[in-house]
């Protein structure tokens, strides 16, 4: 598995879980917004919601603030439907809460909640492919199954609705395409973004979160066989 950097201030989990190795006194307090987000991919423009979580705290008494988008749903085929997006970020939060309290950082567990959505998520299993994420196809490949993943990387522009204002935002979409078991199934997942006035500070560094993220996720590829090519934001 290739080597991951460390960020100092943190802007990953992956940084929270380093600095408390290397004995820092790492303080972790998430928070949550689901954002309307007006999106312009591949000439196809909709509005999707974004599930965030902000991570608050302090390293060594000094503090930090990192954002990660956890899944995004709208009621189209362009991404998952919100139902779907709420279940897929809680899976993907509680995980990371796995990897901080795995490494002694304390964190108050809260979760994503659209509880309208979640009540009537088992009436549309049916009508909804089931709900895998990238880590469940990886499972798949461990037991023994052929696992293929095709995928494009892209700068999505978005525009997030905040109460009283407006947020130009560029987010780094990886798009797969993952054939097992008979069938091709899509999904997407946000690896980093940054705010689009800010581009010439943040985009070099976003870029760099963004294939850490998939330097990580292709080793955990290489150790299940699966088949893919490697590719990065540039």
């Amino acid at each position: 598995m290739e080597a991951v950097a460390t960020h100092k201030p943190p802007n990953r989990i992956t940084d929270l879980v380093s600095l408390k190795a290397q004995g820092f006194e790492v303080v972790c307090n998430p928070s949550f917004e689901i954002l309307p987000v007006d999106f312009v991919q591949r000439d196809n423009k909709y509005r999707a919601y974004v599930f965030l979580c902000r991570f608050k705290g302090s390293i060594n008494g000094q503090t930090y603030m990192f954002r990660k988008c956890y899944a995004r749903g709208c009621p189209h085929n362009l991404c998952p439907h919100v139902s779907q997006a709420v279940m897929i970020a809680n899976r993907y939060l509680q995980r990371d809460y796995k990897r901080l309290t795995d490494a002694g950082v304390p964190v108050v567990k809260h979760l994503f909640s659209l509880e309208d959505m979640v009540v009537k998520f088992d009436e549309m299993q049916e009508e909804h492919k089931p709900l895998l994420a990238i880590h469940d196809y990886i499972n798949i490949a461990k037991e023994g199954n052929a696992v293929e993943v095709n995928m494009a990387l892209d700068f999505v522009p978005g525009v997030e609705h905040f109460a009283n204002y407006k947020n130009q935002q560029i987010f780094l979409m990886a798009s797969f395409s993952i054939t097992t078991l008979g069938r091709t199934y899509p999904y997407e997942r946000c690896l980093a973004c940054y705010e689009a006035e800010k581009e010439a500070q943040e985009k070099p560094q976003k870029i760099d979160i963004a294939n850490e993220r998939l330097a990580i996720l292709y080793g955990e590829f290489d150790l299940a066989s699966i088949k893919y090519e490697k590719r990065y934001f540039r």
